[in-house]
């Protein structure tokens, strides 16, 4: 049987924090993104809005559709389904793929590393398909794991119809869930990595040298931003998701719907530049790092280890005082083999005046299978050693 182990401990941080709210922007009014649809801008750790606009009006997300995409890779690389160095071969239906490409040709193969590159630099299409049907056995069965990690985030604005966000009916989002996408994206250090390359080539040392530039210029243009995705069509006009790091503070801005590259550029630079000048991220703990364990039934341990699922943090406004947090872990209890990594296992809270301002799940660390019954055998019968 499991117990639920809560832990309070006073956190001291040098500034009052701030609640995941969008009421800090208020006197910008729409100055931040006036010539846009829609947007947001949030602080990564914490998932504070900073300031929005329209923010859950449904659009076409165009090709910021593939940062779900890279969201699905990162995961299945994450829990050992997929390796970077993994061949992945490409069908005659992926090297159809039309507008952004790395003409990829029926039968050709690249590296899931390759790929990534391919469709998290040059916005590839084709990359994005032969991926997808790598995970998922075709493009359709992928939509429907793109739809249920939506509906595992908990977005409700969401419907994907494809991989690559190529125009097609009853496919949209928000900039609220375009920002939730992303950043739940970057809990994995790798993916910047791609996101923040401004230049990169594709079949090196052959006749076929293909030459890739990242779409999102600010890559280069602004000091701090390492991704993550553009789009655009007719109909979505100029979108961005981009991410900016800078000490200790990573924060997500998105744009929908601006009338021109220079126009969505402008805008999310006022809001980088925004949040940059006005707030402070306090951190807590980085990802994975170990915070309780839970027993485990008929499993061939008896306990598994928890671990946070993204880094932690506060966000402060610049130049206030010092005040108390405490933070509250809740494992869970009568948990039964198998575990995979990375099932939510536990909770951690970060709380202020007995109100919560951070949730985040708790983690297992490895993969927890079923015991067989010679395992359990000796366990009934005190034969079998503690397994840690």
């Amino acid at each position: 049987m499991k117990r639920i182990l809560s832990l309070s401990m006073t956190i001291l941080l040098a500034a009052s924090l701030i609640a995941p709210t969008a009421l800090a922007a208020k006197k910008e009014g729409n100055q931040l993104a006036e010539n846009a649809s829609s947007a947001i801008l949030i602080e990564r750790d914490t998932g504070a809005v900073l300031y929005q606009k329209n923010s859950d009006q449904k659009l076409p997300p165009a090709s910021m559709t593939k940062i779900m995409t890279m969201l699905l890779i990162m995961d299945a690389v994450d829990k050992g389904e997929l390796k970077l160095n993994e061949k992945i071969r490409t069908s005659e239906y992926a090297a159809s793929m039309g507008g952004s490409q790395i003409f990829l040709e029926p039968g050709e193969e690249m590296t899931t590393e390759q790929m990534l590159r391919g469709i998290s630099i040059g916005s590839a299409n084709d990359a994005s398909v032969a991926v997808a049907e790598r995970l998922a056995g075709s493009e359709e069965a992928f939509v429907k794991k793109m739809n249920e990690k939506a509906k595992e985030l908990g977005l409700k604005n969401t419907r994907f119809q494809n991989a690559t966000g190529l125009p097609v009916k009853n496919h949209y989002s928000t900039a609220h869930d375009m920002s939730i996408m992303a950043k739940e994206l970057l809990k994995y250090d790798l993916i910047t990595k791609f996101t923040g390359t401004y230049e990169s080539f594709l079949r090196e040392g052959t006749d076929k040298k293909f030459w890739l530039v990242n779409t999102n210029r600010l890559v280069k243009f602004y000091p701090g931003v390492d991704g993550l995705k553009t789009g655009f069509t007719n109909e979505a006009k100029y979108c961005l998701t981009a991410t900016a790091k800078k000490g200790n503070m990573r924060v997500i801005a998105v744009i929908f719907g601006a009338p021109s590259p220079k126009e969505r550029n402008a805008q999310i630079t006022k809001m980088l530049d925004y949040a940059f000048s006005q707030y402070t991220t306090h951190p807590i703990y980085k990802r994975d790092i170990k915070l309780g364990e839970s027993s485990i039934s008929k499993g061939s341990r008896k306990t598994v280890t928890g671990v946070t699922s993204e880094p932690i943090s506060v966000l402060t406004k610049k130049g206030s005082s010092a005040k108390d947090f405490t933070q509250k872990i809740t494992m869970k209890k009568q948990l039964k083999a198998p575990i995979e990594r990375g099932d939510q296992i536990g909770t951690l809270k970060i709380m202020k005046d007995n109100k919560v301002i951070v949730t985040s799940p708790i983690v297992a660390r490895e993969n927890v299978k079923k015991a067989n019954w010679w395992e359990l055998y000796k366990r009934a019968f005190g034969m079998f050693s503690q397994t840690k």
